[in-house]
């Protein structure tokens, strides 16, 4: 669940969080591509990453 305050409708929440601002998704899949595609890290070292991330933010893992 989000921390912000989302739109209401019918549909997923991330797909109304994008209807706010569609434009953000093309750096945001560069940004991915780049991280999937192109890491030199293996895969169990990134998700580690990923969780550590998550956990100093306050994110439920």
């Amino acid at each position: 669940m989000a921390r912000i305050e989302v739109p209401p409708g019918t549909g997923k929440e991330a797909s109304r969080l994008w209807n706010i601002a569609p434009h953000l998704g093309e750096g945001l899949h560069a940004m991915s591509a780049a991280v999937y595609e192109q890491c030199s890290l293996p895969i169990r070292e990134r998700e580690a990453m990923r969780m550590r991330i998550a956990q100093l933010n306050r994110c439920h893992v």
